[in-house]
């Protein structure tokens, strides 16, 4: 195995993109840093970087060998907390979808804080479905429809999808009118609602976004009628920012999931994570 000291050098430089920006982080010289890298591609007889005017970027051979290293470090770093440190505060990383963390993760972190003090979340929020492609943590939240490659899944929510609109515009009665604001990926279903719904959909169509949750705060303010998900919009509906325009619910196979890699074991923190949110957040959204 190569020496430990050439795989952190890797590991930093390849996370950085930057052989300075790791000889900081690690507390050496752009120089050892540099020889680490040489010794280790070498000894594997593989270029592993191209350099390039301002930083390097990995090479095929370089980019399949990260995850692979970054795994091996993690778990020797779980596995030191875990037997030397039971009492320490430990962090859990986890990726999740803008509208998810801000609409039911967050809400929930007092209960958590409560629940497991030891733990401490460092939260990354996702924007597109390619940003979980990029290496990163264990656990992640993901919208579908439960089929992951090369992940186990556990559900959070279903997906039931209702017509909502802030109240000053659901005092008409022919709501049809109104405009329809639009999400874009999985949740542009208003043709499929008013088809299940037994109604002819209207043309009228107005804002596109790209997040359920910037939608939702669109139909707050009252620029049209939005195609509610239950259970992120169970809050404004309790609070009266929003108010159903139709009884009827369209169910969907989609909701979220709490994944993991199908060949990594998770730490203490994280199963113990794992459970808290399927209790707090699975048992409350079905």
């Amino acid at each position: 195995m190569p020496p430990l000291d050439w795989l952190r050098s890797f590991e930093a430089a390849a996370r950085l993109s930057n052989f300075t920006a790791a000889a900081a982080e690690l507390g050496l010289t752009q120089a050892a840093v540099s020889q680490h890298i040489r010794f280790l591609e070498e000894r594997l007889k593989t270029r592993l970087f191209a350099r390039l005017a301002r930083g390097v970027t990995l090479s095929p051979e370089g980019a399949a060998y990260l995850p692979h290293i970054q795994s091996a470090f993690a778990t020797i770093g779980n596995s030191t907390n875990e037997l030397f440190e039971p009492r320490a505060v430990q962090t859990v990383s986890i990726r999740v979808p803008i509208s998810f963390a801000l609409l039911m993760l967050i809400p929930a972190l007092p209960d958590l804080a409560k629940s497991l003090p030891q733990i401490r979340l460092d939260l990354v929020t996702i924007h597109r479905p390619t940003d979980y492609d990029q290496p990163g943590s264990a656990l992640d939240i993901r919208f579908g429809n439960g089929s992951f490659p090369g992940r186990e899944a556990d559900r959070l929510t279903v997906e039931r999808l209702v017509p909502v609109a802030a109240p000053t515009l659901a005092r008409d009665d022919d709501w049809t009118s109104l405009p329809l604001l639009l999400v874009a990926g999985a949740r542009e279903m208003w043709a499929e609602w008013f088809a299940a719904a037994g109604l002819s959909g209207p043309p009228r169509r107005s804002h596109r976004f790209d997040s359920f949750v910037a939608a939702m705060e669109a139909a707050k303010a009252g620029a049209g009628a939005l195609l509610g998900s239950r259970p992120l919009i169970e809050t404004a509906l309790k609070e009266k920012a929003l108010v159903r325009l139709s009884d009827f619910e369209l169910s969907s196979p989609s909701g979220h999931f709490l994944t993991r890699p199908s060949s990594s074991r998770l730490s203490g923190a994280e199963q113990d994570f794992r459970r808290w949110l399927l209790s707090r957040i699975a048992g409350r959204s079905g």
